[in-house]
C-alpha cells in the first residue's frame, strides 16, 4: 500500500468563549480519521488554530477591561486544554492573530488585487447611533428577507439558509444597544466570486463535496454568484488592509487562511515543506472537516480564493450536522448546553468519543446525544463486550501461566482479522457508525467463544490445564484485534491495552498473533458509566447557565467519629491477607453486593462485598485486595461469606478497595 501524504484541518474555534460538546463532535470526527490514517502508516498531519479576530472579540475584551490579545490568549489556553481533555491530537494548534496569518492574508490580497479579482465601491451600511460604530452582520437582528423568520442575524437565516446583507433585514435592531440602525455610506472592498463560476461548478460537483452540499450550492449558482464584501471599517480587531487606513480584512477572509498559517508554523517547527501541501501542483491531500453552517464559505469562497491566488484547492470538504441532546437543540435552561469542561469534570472523554463514533456517517445529518442511550450503549459495548473479553481471560493467564500466552485458536483470530479491509473502508469513508457495528459484532463472536468454552469450568479439571491456557490465550488475541480496530476512537484505552498486552497495536500487525508471548497483570481498562454522574453534569450545566453568584466556600467533609480505642492485642487478632479476585459476579436480588471468589494462596473463598455502586464485576477480576482472613463465616440470604475485603470511602461511587502493590502474592500477610 502506497504511503499517502495528508494535511487535515477542522474549523477554527472562535476565541471569545469556551468550547461545548458541539465543537467536540467535529474535532473528534477529525481526530478519529487522522488517527486511523496514522495507524495505517500514512503521513498525516492535523493542524488547527484559534479564530482570533473580529468585532465580537474586540467588544468582549472591552467589556472585561482587558486587551484583545489577553482575551484570545486566555481563551486559546482553555481551548487547548479542553481539546486535549477529549484526546484530540492536534499536531499544531496556532492562532490567526499571528505573523504567519498576516503574511498570507496580505499575500492573498495582493495576488487577487493584481489579477483583477478585487473591486471597490461605496456601500450603504448599518450604523449604531448609540455605540458609534458600524455594525457587523451578527450584531444586527431582524426578519429574514426571504422567509420572514424573526430574530435572524444580519448575514444568514437559520430557518431557510438564505444569505443576504444586514440592510436587507426586516425591522432590524442593534444587538448591542437595541437601537434601530441608521444607514451610512462607506467604501468597501469586494472579492469577485462570480469570476470563478465555471471552476466552482466543476469543483462542487466533484467528489470533493458531499452530494447534499452540492445540491444546496446549486441554488446559489441559479441565483448568480455575488461579489463578497471582504472589508470592515474601524474600529475593528484584525489586520489592516495595506495602504488603506481605517479599513480591515473581514474575519471570514483570513480565517480559512489560518489553516495555511498554522501549517506554516508547523513546517517551521518540523522542517516539512509548506509548498508540498499547498502549491498548485501539490500531490498531497488536503481535507477540511467543518460544520454545515459554514459550508458556503469553505466550498465557494475558499476554493475560489485559493485558485485565484495560485494555490491548490482542497481534496475534500467534509461537512457534518449539528449536535442535539435528547432529540432537541442544546438548551441552557434544560442543562443540555454542555460545555466541554463541564463534561470532563464528570465523565470519561472516551465515553463520548465512542458514542459519537457510533452515530457518525458521511452524510450531513444532525447527531443526537440521547443520554439514557449513551449510558446503556457505552456500558453494554465497551465494558460489557470488549473489556469483558480481556477481564474474563487475563486472570487465568496471570495466575496459572505467569502471564504467558500459548495455543491460541489461530483460525478464530483469522476470522476477526478478515474484517480489517471492511472496517478500514468504513473509517476511510467516515462511516464510523458502520465500523463500530462491525467491531461490536466481532466482540459478540469473541464472547460467544468464551461462553462456549467456559474456562472457569475447565480450570477445575487439572487435566484441562493446557486447554484453559489455549482458550484464554485465544480470548486475549481476540481482544488485541478488537482494540486495534478501536484505537482511533479510544486512544487512551488502547494505550492501557498495549501496557497489558506488552505490545503496540498497529494495523499491519493485525494478522500476526502474539503467540507464545507474556502479558502484564491485568488492570481495569474502563469503568461503567454512572447515570448519577450524567445527571450531575446536567445540573452543573444548568448552574453554569444561571447568573453568576459570589462563590461560596466549599463545605468541609465532616470527619467521622473515631471508634473506641482497642489494644494492640485486640488488633493482633485480625489476620489480614493478600487475595486475588479470581471471579466476580452480580448477585441476583441484591442492590449492593458483588459475589467474589478470592484466591488466598491456599484455596478459594466465597465473599460477598457491598461494593456494587462503585465497581463493575468484570473490572475486578485479577485484582489484588486485602481481606480479613480469620473472620468467622457469616450465613447470608445469598450464601455464606467467608471473609471481608477492606475498602475506604463514604459510600456510593466513592468506595475504594485497598490494594497492595502488584508485587504482592495471594496469601501474603499484611503487616
Amino acid at each position: 500500500m502506497a504511503t499517502r501524504r495528508i494535511l487535515v484541518t477542522s474549523a477554527l474555534p472562535y476565541a471569545n468563549g469556551p468550547l461545548h460538546l458541539g465543537h467536540m463532535v467535529e474535532q473528534i470526527q477529525t481526530d478519529i480519521w487522522v488517527r486511523f490514517q496514522k495507524l495505517r502508516g500514512h503521513e498525516c498531519h492535523y493542524v488547527c488554530a484559534s479564530d482570533a479576530h473580529g468585532t465580537p472579540i474586540m467588544l468582549k475584551a472591552e467589556q472585561e477591561g482587558i486587551s484583545p490579545e489577553a482575551l484570545i490568549a486566555r481563551v486559546q489556553a482553555s481551548h487547548r486544554a479542553d481539546s486535549g481533555g477529549f484526546l484530540v491530537g492536534f499536531d499544531n494548534f496556532h492562532t490567526t492573530h499571528s505573523p504567519e496569518n498576516r503574511h498570507y492574508t496580505e499575500l492573498f490580497y495582493e495576488r487577487l488585487l493584481a489579477a483583477g479579482y478585487i473591486a471597490r465601491r461605496p456601500i450603504q451600511q448599518a450604523y449604531d447611533p448609540v455605540k458609534n460604530l458600524f455594525l457587523p452582520d451578527r450584531y444586527i437582528k431582524g426578519g429574514c428577507p426571504r422567509c420572514s423568520a424573526p430574530d435572524q442575524y444580519g448575514d444568514s437565516c437559520e430557518a431557510c439558509g438564505a444569505t443576504y446583507g444586514p440592510t436587507d433585514l426586516k425591522n432590524p435592531v442593534s444587538v448591542l444597544s437595541g437601537a434601530t440602525p441608521v444607514t451610512r455610506e462607506s467604501e468597501h472592498f469586494f472579492f469577485r466570486l462570480g469570476a470563478f463560476e465555471q471552476m466552482l461548478r466543476e469543483w462542487t460537483t466533484s467528489a470533493s463535496v458531499q452530494p447534499e452540499i452540492a445540491n444546496k450550492l446549486a441554488e446559489w449558482f441559479e441565483q448568480g454568484l455575488q461579489d463578497w464584501d471582504i472589508s470592515r471599517d474601524a474600529p475593528y480587531f484584525g489586520f489592516e488592509i495595506p495602504r488603506e487606513p481605517g479599513k480591515y480584512f473581514y474575519v471570514w477572509l483570513e480565517a480559512p487562511i489560518g489553516y495555511m498559517a498554522s501549517a506554516q508554523d508547523y513546517c517551521n517547527r518540523t522542517g516539512l515543506s509548506f509548498d508540498d501541501f499547498w502549491s498548485a501542483g501539490s500531490t498531497a491531500e488536503l481535507h477540511h472537516f467543518i460544520g454545515k453552517d459554514i459550508a458556503y464559505f469553505h466550498t465557494l469562497f475558499w476554493p475560489a480564493m485559493l485558485h485565484g491566488a495560485g494555490y491548490r484547492r482542497p481534496t475534500a470538504v467534509h461537512c457534518h450536522g449539528f449536535l442535539t441532546v435528547n432529540g432537541q437543540k442544546m438548551s441552557k435552561s434544560r442543562g443540555t448546553f454542555i460545555m466541554a469542561r463541564t463534561y470532563l469534570e464528570h465523565l470519561d472523554p472516551e465515553y463520548f468519543r465512542y458514542y459519537i463514533a457510533g452515530k457518525l456517517g458521511p452524510a450531513v445529518e444532525d447527531i443526537d446525544l440521547n443520554l439514557e442511550d449513551f449510558v446503556l450503549r457505552v456500558n453494554a459495548d465497551l465494558v460489557g463486550k470488549v473489556v469483558n473479553i480481556a477481564s474474563r481471560c487475563a486472570g487465568f493467564i496471570s495466575k496459572r501461566f505467569d502471564g504467558k500466552l500459548d495455543g491460541a485458536d489461530t483460525a478464530l483470530v483469522a476470522e476477526l482479522t478478515s474484517a480489517a479491509d471492511t472496517i478500514a473502508a468504513h473509517y476511510e469513508q467516515r462511516e464510523y457508525a458502520k465500523a463500530m457495528r462491525v467491531v461490536m459484532g466481532l466482540a459478540d463472536r469473541a464472547n460467544q467463544y468464551i461462553d462456549q468454552e467456559k474456562p472457569w469450568q475447565l480450570a477445575k479439571d487439572p487435566a484441562q490445564e493446557s486447554r484453559v491456557q489455549a482458550v484464554c490465550s485465544t480470548g486475549i488475541e481476540l481482544f488485541r484485534v478488537l482494540m486495534t480496530y478501536l484505537k482511533p476512537v479510544l486512544p487512551a484505552m488502547a494505550a492501557r491495552a498495549e501496557d497489558f498486552l506488552q505490545s503496540t497495536l498497529t494495523w499491519d500487525a493485525l494478522a500476526a498473533p502474539l503467540g507464545a508471548h507474556t502479558v502484564a497483570a491485568f488492570s481495569p481498562l474502563m469503568n461503567r458509566v454512572d447515570m448519577d454522574k450524567v445527571n450531575a453534569m446536567i445540573e452543573d450545566s444548568k448552574s453554569n447557565a444561571a447568573p453568576a453568584a459570589a462563590p461560596a466556600a466549599a463545605p468541609a467533609t465532616p470527619a467521622l467519629p473515631i471508634a473506641p480505642e482497642i489494644s494492640i492485642d485486640d488488633f493482633a487478632k485480625i489476620d489480614l491477607r493478600v487475595a486475588r479476585i479470581a471471579a466476580a459476579a452480580h448477585v441476583d436480588g441484591a442492590d449492593k453486593l458483588i459475589q467474589l471468589t478470592l484466591d488466598l494462596g491456599d484455596g478459594e473463598r466465597n465473599v460477598f462485598a457491598g461494593i456494587k455502586s462503585a465497581y463493575a464485576p468484570e473490572s475486578l477480576v485479577g485484582r489484588l485486595v486485602v481481606v480479613v482472613a480469620n473472620l468467622a463465616p457469616r450465613k447470608m440470604r445469598f450464601g455464606v461469606s467467608q471473609g471481608m475485603v477492606l475498602a475506604a470511602g463514604p459510600g456510593g461511587k466513592e468506595i475504594f478497595l485497598l490494594s497492595p502493590d502488584s508485587g504482592a502474592q495471594p496469601g501474603m500477610q499484611v503487616k
